[in-house]
């Protein structure tokens, strides 16, 4: 990275309201103060061995939880939401659509239904919806947003030799016109974005979820081996903390301050 800061744009927002379950695609968004991102992780789905009852009483670790890592057709789900009313339409290519409100204990029981054929026979079933006020079930405790670059997707699409989705990586804010993999060399300095100034914490390590194609459900590339082979890592993206709320829309500048 050269010594010049990365100035770039935001091209896409996008959020995760059941968390591994179902991508969506937004154009504004209002972030605030040591919150993650709004409606993101908002419902998670614990299987049958979840070490915890019913309900964790905090923040609880992913393996928990129903994910892609170990259901690669569950990268294919998309999701409308209507955040008002708090609803969601899930739709999969091998599924008929499903529209619930999952703080309904009835619409749970419809979801955890609707999720059996996509999971695999061998792994604990899905049991139940968790729900807790104020603590998505975001991959790590600290309450981040993720932050990740275009431009390094484009320079690892080549390397592996075909173009790979934004939603193989289930982050918040899409940055374009930054150098590849300069957002790296960005940790522990503030952005600014729209109106909300965040702090760049820490590096994302992926996991086997991203080697699943979001159009098809299906594993189709060796993501961490291109990352590892190319970079002696599987790092891809970086996590921030909102330390000014504001309002952020597709479009907005991004710029180091």
């Amino acid at each position: 990275m050269s010594g010049q800061d990365p100035v770039g744009r935001l091209a896409l927002l996008c959020r995760h309201p059941i968390k591994s379950i179902g991508y969506e695609e937004i154009q504004r968004a209002v972030l605030t103060p040591d919150r993650a991102f709004p409606f993101d992780r908002e419902w998670s789905v614990a299987h049958d061995a979840a070490r915890f009852g019913a309900r964790p009483d905090d923040w609880a670790p992913k393996m928990n939880f129903v994910r892609g890592w170990a259901a690669p057709a569950l990268m294919a789900v998309t999701c409308r939401s209507d955040e008002a009313a708090r609803r969601l339409r899930l739709s999969h290519p091998d599924c008929p659509d499903l529209d619930i409100a999952p703080d309904d204990a009835a619409e749970q029981a419809r979801l955890i239904a609707w999720l059996r054929p996509l999971w695999p026979e061998n792994r604990p079933d899905p049991a139940h919806v968790v729900h807790l006020p104020g603590r998505p079930m975001t991959d790590v405790p600290e309450p981040f947003v993720a932050v990740l670059s275009l431009s390094s997707l484009a320079d690892l699409s080549a390397r592996i030799g075909q173009d790979l989705s934004p939603h193989r990586f289930r982050g918040n804010l899409w940055v374009e016109g930054w150098a590849p993999w300069a957002e790296f060399g960005l940790v522990g300095q503030e952005i600014t974005v729209g109106a909300a100034r965040l702090r760049i914490e820490a590096r994302i390590t992926r996991c086997r979820a991203t080697c699943a194609n979001p159009a098809t459900g299906r594993h189709d590339a060796e993501v961490l081996q291109a990352l590892d082979a190319g970079f002696g890592h599987e790092d891809f993206g970086i996590y921030a903390r909102v330390i000014r709320g504001g309002a952020v829309a597709v479009g907005d500048a991004v710029e180091t301050t």
